[in-house]
């Protein structure tokens, strides 16, 4: 059965005292796991959640929601993964969208995020609220329902229920809840696993957060399809990133560009990684080769996906050339159709059809009309060129581009051209009003570490190497870019500053 319950029994089957969770609080393994995870089944069942009920997790990556998240798939509820960057007006639009039955919030947002008592909070006192420092409370009444009562939960969770409510980063609006069913998730990355080549027993640092498809799906899901080891960072530190990578012999870090750009920062040598994927609307083929040769990554693979197709749609493939690593997202993963709405080696939206994408959007019928056509393609709103093999590479957001005196400009193609610059860490382009040109664009840079670099530097550089209607005409010189917490370059913020 492709069901997560049954993923993970299969992994205790096959691996009872391997390490499946590490964390600076607990180390659980294989068989370990599945009785706190059936404990806490037995709980939610004795509170009366049951097959279908959407459950808010507000909580960072940590054992509670690693738990929590299997312990609900496994009767059959809903997950509803909440970001933890947003504030209470936010997390209620999700629950008040999905109608949810519970909500478990991590301590840290009841009192610095929301500030009252989250029930107030949140506006709906039949809302089941669990604090995860009152979890004890909550799990007391596991003894109240027998084991095999969830067991047989688990047996009847079938393939095609749905699992989770993934929701959007809602740049362009409120988000989005996009509908994924268990059979869907196992067979994403189940190809992820093999198309990366990421290797039973491996030992995996968990960056990205559980409530977004990379760090709950290519992170907690692909270790237990491959009966890895999970070692979830709660918050993003480089030097706590750091002693882990070290301490915890870490073997495989996927990760948005910009977990690659902080570690290249640092300045301690890591020891050999086995394997790296990256993946983002653009990654800079300067960062690949840095990865490399600075960082000491064995492969870097790269892959594109978004999470109306349940995070992944191409991948490149071990032994691809270099070219095509750095160049490209890759091919097509089995069974899926990706092409671009343009004739080939030219730009155009790309689109995807599959198994892999979602069922739609959470009560929005408009909305899952506007991106899923009558022929079953999902229209991405990425821009991409595909080459006669079949590699696609990213070129942009169609929000994203803008015109510069009736010629369009790819933010993407200019911050792939700035990266490459000696000095230069981090770099995000933008178009900004001009009353003679339309629009014009502007560069935010972040130097390298020690370096210093005027935007006379920049724009310089740019001259040498972009057509003039490429170049920035504004350059603002900063320590960091704004980022949302998956690590993506929030560009409403530079437009807003």
């Amino acid at each position: 059965m492709d069901t997560i319950p049954a993923v993970l029994r299969a992994a205790v089957a096959d691996a009872p005292d391997r390490e499946a969770v590490v964390t600076p609080e607990v180390r659980l393994t294989y068989a370990e796991l599945l009785d706190r995870v059936q404990t806490f089944s037995r709980a939610a069942v004795a509170h009366g959640i049951g097959p279908g009920d959407r459950v808010a997790l507000w909580v960072p990556n940590t054992a509670d929601w690693i738990i929590a998240g299997l312990g609900l798939t496994g009767i059959g509820a809903i997950l509803v993964p909440v970001n933890t960057r947003f504030k209470g007006e936010e997390a209620r639009y999700l629950l008040d969208k999905t109608q949810a039955s519970a909500l478990l919030v991590d301590d840290a947002f009841v009192g610095g995020l929301l500030g009252v008592d989250p029930l107030e909070a949140l506006g709906n006192p039949e809302l089941l609220v669990l604090r995860t420092s009152d979890l004890s409370g909550f799990l007391a009444r596991a003894d109240e329902v027998p084991l095999d009562v969830v067991e047989k939960a688990a047996d009847a969770v079938a393939e095609g229920d749905a699992c989770d409510l993934i929701f959007t980063s809602g740049t362009t609006g409120r988000p989005k809840g996009a509908i994924s069913t268990h059979s869907q998730s196992i067979r994403v990355f189940r190809a992820w696993c093999e198309t990366t080549g990421f290797r039973e027993g491996e030992r995996m640092l968990i960056v990205a957060p559980f409530f977004h498809t990379f760090g709950y799906k290519a992170g907690l899901l692909a270790c237990l399809l491959r009966r890895a080891t999970a070692v979830p960072l709660k918050v993003f530190d480089v030097a706590e990133a750091v002693r882990t990578i070290v301490e915890e012999r870490i073997d495989v870090i996927p990760g948005p560009p910009t977990l690659y750009s902080s570690l290249l920062e640092q300045p301690q040598q890591l020891p050999p990684i086995r394997l790296a994927v990256t993946g983002a609307a653009v990654v800079p083929q300067a960062l690949i080769a840095r990865m490399r040769e600075e960082l000491g990554f064995e492969e870097v693979i790269t892959a594109y996906g978004l999470t109306e197709c349940n995070g992944m749609a191409t991948a490149c493939r071990q032994g691809d050339p270099d070219e095509v690593i750095s160049l490209t997202s890759g091919r097509a993963i089995p069974d899926v159709e990706v092409r671009v709405l343009a004739e080939t080696g030219q730009p155009g939206e790309v689109l995807v059809r599959g198994y892999n994408v979602m069922q739609g959007y959470w009560d929005d019928p408009e909305g899952t009309a506007e991106a899923i056509d009558a022929d079953g393609w999902l229209h991405t709103g990425d821009v991409g060129v595909m080459d006669e093999a079949g590699n696609l590479r990213i070129t942009d957001r169609i929000k994203d581009m803008y015109v510069v005196g009736g010629f369009n400009a790819y933010p993407a193609e200019i911050e792939q051209v700035l990266v490459r610059h000696e000095g230069i860490s981090e770099a995000a382009v933008i178009g900004v009003p001009d009353e003679r040109m339309g629009e014009v664009g502007k560069a935010f840079v972040v130097p390298r570490s020690g370096v210093a670099l005027t935007p006379d530097d920049v724009i310089a550089y740019s001259r040498d190497k972009l057509a003039n209607y490429k170049v920035p005409r504004f350059v603002e010189i900063v320590d960091a870019l704004p980022k949302n917490a998956t690590g993506k370059v929030t560009k409403n913020a530079l437009r807003d500053a």
